[in-house]
């Protein structure tokens, strides 16, 4: 017996070093910094999402406005605001969950409050980032993946993104897009998870926070096909909760559904041939359905982390204006596709959105040249992403593949255990 304990604590001191040379490993791996919780890109992409900030925020919350104008609308006794408000001000497309959150800024300063909400909306942009990298990490749960070369990827990646994410965030203060695009990829993460019920939540939330998110519901088909229809149901319930009452409060609501804006001359449009001066009536369900239609194309081939790029694509190609925050949506799409469903260690298409459409924006001499290149994006991102061979990827998921691939699916259940770390290592 003495032996025994003796030899047991003999062993104490090796377990102990091995120990802290895995600890140490472990860092090293997941590129904590002296054994905190932090990750050195995650630092890199807070600095430099504070130096966009400081460049951007004198000249930032352009629409803040809006805002705070339908917030206060929709909480007041006023004749035209309350549940009549869509009815009497058509041009505030901004979902009720976007008023309500900004309801939460309304005790502040006109300022301060504005300030406020540029800030926290920069830091949902970070959140986003991290939410992806854990998106990833469980997506290719089994492959053999390495996670400092993820968090390369998502690094450069997110290099690119930034920029683009605080156009929306703080120089036009889009409060309602920012919602819609953070909800989609806390939907894209529950995916990954195999949570359903979670995702026709988050879904609901982002096209409650802005219409135009519909077109990312063909993540629900990313399911089990036992799971659709409950979680349909439940997607379309929270989005009547948030909207019906609006229409049977004041049945012109409906108007606030035609309200049109300029055909500017550097939208995809115009290559179409379309010079109506404002929104042509077909515009908004063609934008829908062909969001719609290419999400859930991309579904069948296996490769749900296009669906959010092929919406954003169907959104800048059939709409009429050419808004820079526009961009934010597509730099989401390219971030998931990138990251989640490549396995290049250059995210080649995060920035080669950021150079063709902000770029174009800034450098291309001529309206008509920038419309091109919209044009010329969307049609070369979505025929690569949804045609071109993928890398033929390890692992057991939801059965089997699309018919253009091999691309794993969503697991049936929530990983636990040493997978939750590896999806942690990873963000």
């Amino acid at each position: 017996m003495v032996r025994v304990r003796s030899a047991a604590r003999s062993a104490q001191p090796g377990r102990s070093r091995r120990s802290t040379r895995s600890g140490t490993d472990y860092g090293s791996a997941t590129g904590r910094i002296a054994g905190l919780p932090v990750r050195r890109h995650h630092v890199l992409l807070v600095a430099w999402t504070v130096v966009w900030f400081l460049l951007v925020e004198p000249s930032g919350g352009f629409s803040w406005h809006y805002l705070r104008q339908g917030e206060e609308l929709l909480f007041s006794g006023r004749p035209d605001g309350g549940l009549a408000l869509y009815a009497h001000h058509p041009e505030l497309q901004i979902g009720p969950v976007s008023l309500a959150v900004a309801r939460l800024f309304a005790p502040f300063p006109t300022r301060t409050g504005e300030v406020l909400a540029e800030a926290v909306m920069s830091g949902l942009g970070l959140a986003m980032l991290v939410l992806v990298g854990r998106t990833a990490a469980r997506y290719h749960l089994g492959t053999g993946i390495n996670h400092r070369r993820l968090q390369q990827r998502l690094l450069v990646a997110g290099l690119a993104f930034i920029p683009m994410w605080v156009e929306v965030s703080v120089r036009f203060a889009h409060l309602d897009d920012a919602l819609a695009l953070f909800f989609t990829t806390l939907a894209a993460y529950e995916l990954s998870r195999g949570r359903a019920m979670a995702v026709g939540v988050y879904l609901a939330l982002a096209v409650d926070a802005k219409p135009w998110a519909l077109a990312f519901a063909p993540l629900i088909l990313a399911l089990p096909r036992s799971r659709w229809v409950r979680t349909a149901l439940c997607f379309v319930g929270l989005v009547a909760v948030a909207w019906l009452p609006f229409y049977l409060g004041d049945l012109d609501t409906v108007a606030a559904a035609k309200f049109t804006i300029p055909n500017q001359t550097a939208s995809a449009l115009r290559w179409f041939g379309v010079t109506d001066p404002s929104t042509p009536w077909w515009d908004r369900p063609a934008q829908f359905a062909l969001g719609l239609g290419l999400g859930t194309v991309a579904v069948w081939r296996g490769r749900w982390p296009a669906v959010v790029l092929l919406g954003a694509d169907a959104r800048i190609l059939l709409d009429p204006s050419v808004y820079t925050y526009y961009t934010a949506s597509i730099m989401l799409g390219t971030l998931l596709w990138d990251t989640v469903g490549q396995r290049r260690l250059v995210p080649w298409w995060s920035w080669i959105a950021l150079v063709s459409l902000y770029g174009g924006t800034l450098f291309l001499p001529s309206d008509p040249a920038r419309g091109l290149v919209r044009l010329a994006f969307v049609v070369v991102s979505a025929g690569c992403v949804l045609l071109l061979p993928t890398r033929q990827r390890g692992g057991s998921g939801r059965g089997g593949s699309g018919r253009g691939g091999s691309e794993r699916r969503v697991p049936r259940q929530r990983a636990s255990g040493p997978r939750v770390s590896e999806e942690r290592a990873a963000a």
